[in-house]
Formats: structure tokens, sequence, C-alpha cells
């Protein structure tokens, strides 16, 4: 990959110095990575995987520092080899946050502000980038990597890692104030049911109840505001599809991640330069029905595609789900009368909310807490109001309440005393529920 004077590497003479000793960091690392530009040989680094790669520039980096004596004594090698090597083939400063698992978001407004979630607060990271055009040059081999393109004709990409993680990018002259990232990261390991009961997302009730409704094939739509932990929840949910049934999975960015044997997967693609070739949500929802699936999940309803959904749940693929972006349950059903109301617009509004009331069965809406705690705030099924408008009828909730005497929100979850409309579908379906489950309770 470099020249060399070996069969590996051929070093080349010493790089003339300054006269004294202990070289600035910059100007070490400036030098190095100059030194490094000049022996790489671009054809053979394509060739290589990312480990042999690394080990290769490690081993070049360590001779550019046995090759020239005012560097002999350098004492940061260390960190500055893995800076050089980050930077050249990897995620530059945003490696270290990479690595830290307890990250689930990673924040950029502009090369100096650089925020991370962790254990559900955001704080911000030490982290920074040297100039707007590193910040650049790390956003676009991220998309590279994704498969994606991003630059002033093309200022914004949203793509799905090799790891899984989802990340969008805002850049010049869209981004103002230097370029925008957002990297939602892609857990390695998925949440069990227990521990969301332990970690406070649900009650034990909330989560045998919602056990049964999905091996009885109730079709549920989660709602929450972005970030509240929607994904994660229907990842949970789908664990308890049987293992038998063929799921058909449809996301913008593939993050769901189901362990039942018969899975399919597809994701949507964005039109390329010529702006052709572009696969909706839409487009793929539609040919899933022809794939024979037992359910269709879709990762996210936003636009036209809620109405082909609906049609789904209602022609034969019960037990269905999707997610939907809303600020509580009622206004998730209207948020989807709205969909449905714009790609179908020779549809009278009796006719909307009838098709919606035949196909969906379960709200659940999910809220993260002002304690950063991302939980169930209410699973409710489908009722008519005052005014013969489609609201949200409570099962069960979650209810914060201020502590006077410790000024702290404290939260609790509550039965409404509500038997589901659906109990006969769950019980004929084999599902043995407590006697007491639905009983009103605090």
């Amino acid at each position: 990959m470099f020249q060399s004077r070996s069969a590996k590497f051929a070093v080349a003479a010493p790089t003339p110095t300054p006269k004294k000793l202990g070289l600035p960091y910059d100007v070490v690392k400036g030098r190095i990575h100059k030194s490094l530009v000049d022996r790489i040989d671009v054809r053979a680094m394509n060739q290589m995987n990312d480990q042999s790669l690394r080990n290769e520039l490690k081993a070049a980096i360590e001779d550019i520092f046995l090759t020239n004596p005012d560097l002999i004594s350098f004492t940061e090698k260390d960190q500055l080899t893995a800076e050089l090597i980050d930077e050249m083939i990897g995620f530059g400063p945003l490696e270290i946050l990479f690595r830290d698992s307890a990250i689930s978001d990673i924040l950029i407004n502009g090369p100096n502000d650089v925020y991370v979630e962790r254990l559900g607060a955001i704080e911000r990271s030490k982290v920074r980038f040297t100039s707007r055009d590193q910040l650049l040059r790390v956003i676009q081999r991220i998309a590279c990597k994704a498969g994606r393109r991003i630059d002033e004709s093309s200022p914004m990409v949203d793509a799905r890692l090799p790891d899984g993680s989802r990340f969008n990018a805002v850049i010049a002259p869209l981004a103002i104030d230097g370029a925008l990232v957002s990297i939602r990261r892609s857990t390695t390991q998925s949440m069990t049911p227990l521990q969301f009961v332990e970690a406070g997302s649900l009650s034990s009730e909330m989560l045998e109840f919602l056990q049964a409704a999905i091996r009885a094939r109730l079709n549920i739509i989660v709602s929450g505001g972005t970030g509240s932990g929607k994904t994660t929840l229907l990842n949970m949910l789908s664990g308890f599809v049987a293992p038998h049934e063929r799921i058909v999975t449809i996301e913008d960015a593939a993050e769901l991640k189901l362990r039942q044997p018969h899975v399919a997967r597809l994701e949507t693609r964005p039109a390329n330069i010529e702006g052709s070739g572009c696969v909706t949500t839409r487009d793929l929802v539609k040919n899933a029905l022809r794939m024979r699936p037992d359910r269709i999940i879709v990762g996210e309803c936003r636009g036209a595609e809620a109405f082909d959904m609906l049609q789904a749940m209602n022609t034969g693929h019960d037990g269905s789900m999707t997610t939907l972006h809303a600020n509580g349950a009622t206004d998730a059903l209207q948020r989807l009368e709205m969909l449905v109301g714009i790609s179908q617009q020779e549809l009278s509004m009796w006719c909307i909310q009838r098709q919606i009331s035949s196909s969906v069965d379960l709200v659940v809406h999910v809220a993260r807490s002002q304690d950063g705690v991302r939980r169930i705030t209410e699973i409710s099924q489908l009722a008519r109001g005052d005014q013969d408008e489609l609201v949200a009828e409570s099962i069960f909730s979650h209810v914060e309440s201020l502590n006077e005497a410790t000024g702290q929100v404290q939260g609790r979850f509550h039965t409404h005393g509500v038997t589901p409309r659906a109990i006969d579908q769950i019980r004929a379906s084999g599902c043995v529920l407590s006697p007491n489950l639905f009983q009103t309770c605090d």
C-alpha cells in the first residue's frame, strides 16, 4: 500500500526538520500526515479490509518516527497514531464516541459543538473538530460508507451505517453555522421484556396485555415523539410474534432487529443524482402485499403509505404494526386521519374514520419523561368522542405528579378499569389473562 524500500515499505529519506527539539503536537501530526499521504497507494488501500489497513498505517507511522531523529523522543506517539488512523480511514474525532457503548445519540452543531446522549441525558462532549473542512470530510466519509453522497448540489443525506446506526447530515449552504449531524446509535443487543419492566418503561400488567395482544394478532400503532423509543419498543413487541410467521419489514433506514427466522427486510431508496430510481415506503408496502406476508411491520408512517398500511391491516394481514410521530394517542389518530386524507382526497372523513376504526386495534404511546427514562405513557383502544370523532380510550397510562415535599416529579402506572373490546379475540387465541388485569388501580 505504501511505497518503501522493502517488499512492503520503501522508507523515504528523513524529512528535513527544525533544529530545536520538543516540536508542538499539531506540527508533528501535520508532518506525519503529509508523509503518509505521500506514500499512500490508493489502489492497494481500496483492496484491504479495515483491520489490515489500520495495521499497515500503524506500521508506517512507527517507521516515520524511527527514521526522523527529532521525533524518536516524542512522548505522545500512541495518541497521535490513533488520531491519524481514525482521521484517515475512520470517523476522525467521532471514533472515541462510537467506542462508548453508553452513548445512544451523537449530535453535532458545527465543528465546536458536539453533544451526546448518555443514559437518557444530553450532555456536551469534549470532542472538537479542528475546522469546518475536517467536519465536512468526516461527513463525506460516513456518507460514502453508507453508499450515499453529500455535497453542495445535494446538501442533505439520511442513511444507515454498516453497524445499523441512523445517520443524518445537513451541510452548507443549508446549514449556516457549520454542518449539522445527527447519529442514532444502533444497540448491539435488544432489551428483553423483563429489562423494560425493570427500567420502569412499563408495568408488568402492561407487558402481559401487550404480549397477549401481539399473539392475538391485534393491529398496533406505536406513537411518540422523536427519540422517544418507538423503534426500540417495536423491536421488543416483535419478539412475541410466533417464529413460524412470515414478517415483512419496511423502513427508510433499517433499524429493526427481529429475531424470528422468517423475516423479509425491505429498505427505501432515494433518487439518484439524475432524480430517478426513488423507491418510497408506499411502493414497498404495495409490493409487500404480493410477498405472502403474515404480518407487515412499517418502521414509520409519515405519508401516503398510511392508507396502504390501513388497507393491509384490514385485508388479511392482521397483527401488523407501525410507528407514527405524535404527541399523544388521540393525536396519533388525528394525524393518521390527516395522512390518509392528504393521499386520498376523494374519501370523506366518515370513510377515513371508518377505515381507521376497522383497521387499528391499539395505540401504544411512548415518551421520554423528565427523568430521562423512555416509557409507555398510554395504551389505548379506539372510541368515539362527544362529537362522534375518533378518540383514544385509555386502558393503561402513566401519570406524573409533583412531590411538593421533595420538589421532584414522580410517576406511577394507572389502570383505568376499561376492558378491551378485543378481549374475546385475545381469549380465542389461547391467551389467558389475569382476572384482575383491567381493574382500576394506581
